[in-house]
Parts: C-alpha cells; sequence; structure tokens
C-alpha cells in the first residue's frame, strides 16, 4: 500500500507505560494526539510486536511499537483549480474584480475541503499580491461560502495597501441585496448592535455586548406578501454580519435556517442558501485615483426565488 509521504516510526515501549492503552501510549511516545492515534489504529497502520491491535488493547513494556504515520495534507495549501462559475467582471495590474458563485470559499481553512476563489485565480494563471497570510495573498475582503457577489482582489502589492486601508477606513461602497422574511418597521433604517461568536453554536454568530462595533444601513426596495427585498450598505465588514442583524430584527434572510429562516418558505421559493447577494462595489481605484464601480446581477436561484416571492399573492 502507498501512503506518499509517511513516518516509519518504532519504538519500546517504557516501563512506565506498562499496561497503557495502545492510544494513550502512541499518543505519549510520538507526540499524537489520543484521536490520531486512535485512526492510525483502525487504518491498520500499528503493531505491537508485529500483531495488529485495537486501541483499547494494552501494552507491555519492552514491547515494540510500530507505527505507520502518513503525513497529512495542510488544510491551508492553495490547490489550483478552475472553478466552473467565476465570472472575471474585470482585471488590471492593480486587481481583479470577479463574482463569486455560492458554494466557494475566498481562500482555505481548517475544515474546508471545497473549491476556492484564490485556487481558481491560481489556476487560471492570476499572479496576485503576496501580502498577507499564506493562504490569504491578495485577499482584502471576503463572501460567505454561501453569498455570492462582487468582490475584489489584489494584483500588485501597492494595490494590496490602498485597498486593505480603504476597507479597514471604511472608505468603500459594498452594497447587497437581501430578500428578507416578513416587513421591517421602520422600512429604511440602521441596525448598530455588536457582533460576536455564539456561545452555543462555534459556526455561529450573535448580537452580543460584548461583540465588535457592527452597522448596518437598509432600505426598502419591493415589499410582497411574505417578504421584502432589501438594498443595504454595510459600514463595517463583520462575518456574518446582514444575517446576524437581520435575524436578530426577527426578520432573517428567506432560506437563511442557520439564523432562524422559515424552511417551509424556502422549500416554496425553491432557494437552499441564504438569499444575498453583493451587487456592488465602488472604491478609489489604487493607482489612478478615480472613483470605478462594479455591478453582479442576481444568480439564477435568487432571481427565481424573488419571481416566486413577487408573484405571490
Amino acid at each position: 500500500m502507498n501512503f506518499g509521504h509517511a513516518d516509519q516510526r518504532t519504538l519500546l515501549v517504557p516501563d512506565g507505560l506498562e499496561g497503557e492503552r495502545v492510544d494513550a501510549a502512541m499518543a505519549r511516545l510520538f507526540g499524537l494526539s489520543r484521536t490520531r492515534a486512535a485512526e492510525l489504529i483502525a487504518e491498520g497502520l500499528v503493531t505491537v510486536d508485529g500483531s495488529a491491535v485495537a486501541k483499547s488493547d494494552r501494552v507491555s513494556a519492552g514491547s515494540m511499537l510500530d507505527a505507520t504515520i502518513p503525513s497529512q495534507a495542510d488544510p491551508l495549501e492553495i490547490k489550483p483549480e478552475i472553478v466552473e462559475g467565476i465570472k472575471i467582471i474585470y482585471d488590471d495590474d492593480a486587481f481583479v474584480v470577479i463574482d463569486k458563485p455560492v458554494g466557494v470559499a475566498v481562500h482555505p481553512s481548517p475544515g474546508w475541503q471545497g473549491q476556492t476563489v484564490v485556487g481558481h485565480l491560481a489556476a487560471a494563471g492570476f499572479r496576485i499580491s503576496t501580502s498577507g497570510a499564506k493562504e490569504r495573498e491578495g485577499i482584502v475582503q471576503r463572501l460567505d461560502v454561501g453569498t455570492s457577489g462582487v468582490m475584489v482582489i489584489a494584483k500588485s502589492e501597492h494595490a494590496y495597501s490602498v485597498l486593505k486601508n480603504a476597507f479597514r477606513q471604511r472608505t468603500v461602497d459594498k452594497t447587497y441585496h437581501a430578500l428578507v422574511q416578513g416587513h421591517p418597521d421602520p422600512l429604511e433604517g440602521t441596525i448598530d448592535a455588536p457582533i460576536g461568536r455564539n456561545p452555543k453554536y462555534d459556526y455561529k454568530f450573535a448580537v452580543r455586548a460584548d461583540g465588535r462595533h457592527s452597522v448596518t444601513h437598509y432600505e426598502t426596495l419591493e415589499a410582497h406578501r411574505f417578504a421584502s427585498l432589501l438594498k443595504i450598505h454595510l459600514e463595517t465588514g463583520r462575518t456574518h454580519q446582514i444575517r446576524v442583524h437581520m435575524s436578530a430584527l426577527k426578520h432573517p434572510c428567506v432560506g437563511d435556517l442557520t439564523y432562524g429562516a422559515d424552511p417551509a418558505l424556502a422549500r416554496r421559493v425553491g432557494v437552499e442558501r441564504q438569499w444575498l447577494h453583493a451587487v456592488q462595489l465602488g472604491f478609489e481605484h489604487p493607482e489612478t485615483g478615480e472613483y470605478v464601480t462594479f455591478e453582479s446581477t442576481y444568480p439564477d436561484d435568487l432571481q427565481h426565488a424573488l419571481d416566486v416571492i413577487r408573484d405571490a399573492h
């Protein structure tokens, strides 16, 4: 069996580990977690005195513990891969503007096995800025995996510095459209509520007194029987900000089951993710100083859901 790069280790069990479980002994001897040791045992990569073992078997002092430890892929490694559906809206020497489809992460992260924007750009031959953490080079903004729309990636080091600062100083105009349940009251307003990690679920966020300052401006574009189409400007850029703020108002994005949306309405309109789209991005060009704007139209699933809502009487 070929394990690619693998570390073959053999150690004698010392007196101090007499009677220990195999997984515990491996963790101590090889510096592994108990979970990783148990995985290797389950895969048949561990023997004691030449015989296969179970993780709960006990070891004896003087026994020969053999383990084949395959190297694990770096979860932050950028894998060049063309992503179907990413559109290039604009491209010059300073930056590239893309239309990101749903289901694509901006960059690699632990636990994410799917496609990424930076992987697509690498495969498509784009040279982007090397500023920032290795897996986030050139990234000056992010969109959730489940959010589609327009975003910019820096190509030159100068553009990275200027754009990163523009986002930090909040001089970038970020406009989203969101289809939310019900009708916000008032129809136009500002949500100023701090956001922090949800203490019960580490993948969710919530309005919390000890959270980070977060400001969302919204106005109602269309009010329908079951839902309203909002135009949203972000003053700050917290993770899940729009989704958390609209949920806190009791008007979650249609289809956003993570933040309390009605699954029956989501099924009715045929949407399998939050109805949220980055429609426009405006900023000063980092090289020319000219104000530039870029737009993205609704993808098919969101357009269909909006059409269903518009036709509902």
